[in-house]
């Protein structure tokens, strides 16, 4: 009988359970995508630097583990001196440059041949390779996401480019012009911001960093292994500041929602919260129909919120391909926690007003 009196006052009032409902949704999704775009785009990005194929990076002293972050100090010759260490089999040099108009990108300034050798090569959609100083190469999702096509004009950093290849995304960056022509554009000649190291086995990648250390003691040297696992949210204060800040909205979101209607249901419900006092239900009693309630306005409004996510990032994914959105069972569980906690929070003042009503002023109530 509790369940059909709850289920009876939700439907009573279906545009205000409708915007609770939808208040939780809200918060479910945006604890989930908000942590799935952060994550996904850390992850992707590492990712992309792994799929280049490399054992070893060797970035400049003091470097900042994200690329893109650093200068072009480094000589184009200690990448001579890393291929007479024992055990390398390539070594490729190359030049970051950033774009940021249209979105943040990574433009790999890159020798061709070199980098064949440490990835194995490009995967062509589309063209070839470099023909001229002013090609450029694309990767699939950049071109699908720009509607980019081959032969088509790209202007970069106020150079015009002319797309001689779309290639498989994976390898690094999602943009790769000759590197000759990245340090004419930096005028950084003869220097380069990364050297991709790729030994004859992945075995010896330990002997090769020992050995990268001291040639170079005052270089950054990371095994890929290592770069892969610091490539988290957790290393990245920033990200972290803002995804605990996206979070707090979005708990309290729900709360302010829930505790209003919660607030007015019992308003509204004064003489019926009267008459079960006259009939001998206890505080407790009251209090367990209140959270109840609210509890099932916040299993509804979770798994709208779980629905609600997954067309967003379809939605998003579709606009915006070079997005990675990574949803986990993990933050879809403590979105869901922090939902229902919430809920409970806001729907228990009400609750404890309601349980404090006089039977008598509660009957008399208009």
């Amino acid at each position: 009988m509790v369940n059909r009196m709850i289920i009876s006052n939700i439907l009573h009032r279906p545009i205000r359970t409708g915007i609770s409902v939808l208040a939780v949704a809200i918060e479910v999704g945006m604890v989930m995508l908000v942590v799935g775009l952060c994550h996904g785009l850390v992850h992707e990005s590492a990712r992309r630097v792994e799929g280049v194929g490399a054992d070893i990076l060797v970035q400049p002293p003091n470097a900042s583990f994200l690329l893109g972050l650093s200068q072009a100090p480094m000589p184009l010759k200690i990448g001579d001196r890393l291929e007479e260490i024992p055990h390398v089999l390539a070594v490729s040099p190359t030049l970051i440059l950033v774009n940021s108009v249209g979105g943040l990108n990574l433009i790999y300034g890159i020798d061709l041949a070199s980098f064949d050798r440490i990835s194995g090569g490009f995967v062509y959609h589309a063209g070839g390779p470099f023909q001229a100083p002013s090609d450029i190469l694309v990767d699939d999702w950049y071109a699908k996401a720009n509607h980019i096509r081959v032969g088509q004009s790209l202007n970069l950093l106020s150079h015009d480019f002319r797309v001689a290849g779309i290639v498989e995304h994976g390898k690094g960056a999602r943009l790769f012009i000759p590197l000759t022509t990245a340090q004419e554009m930096m005028g950084a000649q003869d220097k380069v911001s990364i050297f991709y190291v790729k030994c004859t086995d992945p075995a010896y990648s330990e002997g090769v960093t020992e050995a990268i250390h001291k040639l170079l003691p005052k270089h950054s040297v990371l095994p890929i292994k290592d770069y892969m696992s610091m490539m988290t949210s957790n290393n990245l204060p920033g990200l972290n500041y803002f995804i605990t800040a996206m979070i707090g909205i979005a708990v309290g979101i729900g709360f302010l929602v829930i505790f209003l209607s919660m607030y007015t249901t019992i308003t509204e419900r004064t003489r019926e919260i009267g008459i079960l006092k006259s009939l001998g239900a206890s505080k407790g009693y009251i209090i367990a129909i209140i959270l109840r309630e609210a509890g099932l306005l916040a299993a509804v409004g979770i798994l709208a919120g779980f629905v609600g996510s997954l067309l967003v990032r379809k939605g998003f994914l579709v606009v915006f391909p070079t997005l990675s959105v990574e949803l986990s069972s993990e933050w879809a569980l403590y979105a869901a926690l922090l939902a229902i906690a919430g809920n409970l929070l806001g729907a228990f003042y009400p609750a404890m007003r309601a349980a404090q009503l006089d039977p008598v002023d509660a009957l008399a109530y208009e």
